[in-house]
């Protein structure tokens, strides 16, 4: 599962990073508590460039009547993924690479209180996760939206959460978009053991109004 997420690096960092031409309407960073349906940035390939462009987070299958019509698909689960109506033709057409910085997760207490984990990778790298994206509507009711791929959890990440999202390699961004022509399907699988790391953080992230870097801070003792 990816519920929510964090992005700080420069959009024009990540755009020279993907050599991708930026859109001019990109969200602003830093961001400590992106929230689905919020926007992010996304890497997309077509008509001979890369794009980094903004999008939805929720993604929208294309008979909704509205945004609302049905359940918030934030997550793509790659075990179905290509055999789900709102999913499979995305998966086949539209792969797209969603860069973060770090991403939460929860635990509960005895109480059933939810207590949340901040994920980043060891290397300090960008996170780049596996995504897939469509456009919606016609109009002013036009939106482009994306969701994140998520796999089984490795050993380690179940200790906090039995999903977690895909991340790919540098290598393998070209392959997930559908650029070298090479199936993308192997690349669905848990990161491996030691790739990130991870530390308690305040119950305030919780809350989808709350935002700043403190929130990423670790839990004191």
């Amino acid at each position: 599962m990816c519920g929510r997420m964090t992005m700080t690096h420069p959009n024009d960092a990540m755009a020279q990073l993907f050599d991708a031409a930026p859109s001019n309407d990109l969200p602003p960073v830093p961001r400590y508590n992106i929230c689905p349906t919020q926007t992010v940035a996304v890497v997309t390939a077509g008509q001979g460039r890369r794009a980094l462009r903004p999008m939805r987070w929720g993604f929208v299958p294309h008979w909704y009547k509205a945004p609302t019509d049905g359940p918030l698909l934030i997550n793509a689960r790659a075990e179905t993924i290509a055999e789900k109506p709102a999913f499979r033709a995305a998966v086949r057409e539209r792969r797209c690479l969603i860069p973060a910085t770090g991403f939460y997760e929860w635990t509960k207490d005895a109480d059933g209180g939810r207590l949340p984990w901040y994920f980043v990778p060891q290397d300090g790298a960008p996170l780049v996760f596996a995504g897939i994206w469509q456009d919606w509507g016609q109009g002013e009711d036009r939106l482009t939206a994306c969701a994140v791929v998520t796999t089984g959890a490795s050993d380690w990440m179940a200790e906090t959460h039995h999903r977690e999202p895909v991340r790919l390699a540098p290598d393998d961004w070209a392959r997930w978009l559908g650029e070298t022509g090479d199936k993308a399907a192997p690349l669905m699988h848990p990161a491996p053991e030691g790739t990130y790391t991870r530390w308690r953080v305040d119950p305030r992230v919780n809350s989808n109004r709350a935002e700043g870097a403190e929130l990423t801070e670790p839990l004191a003792a």
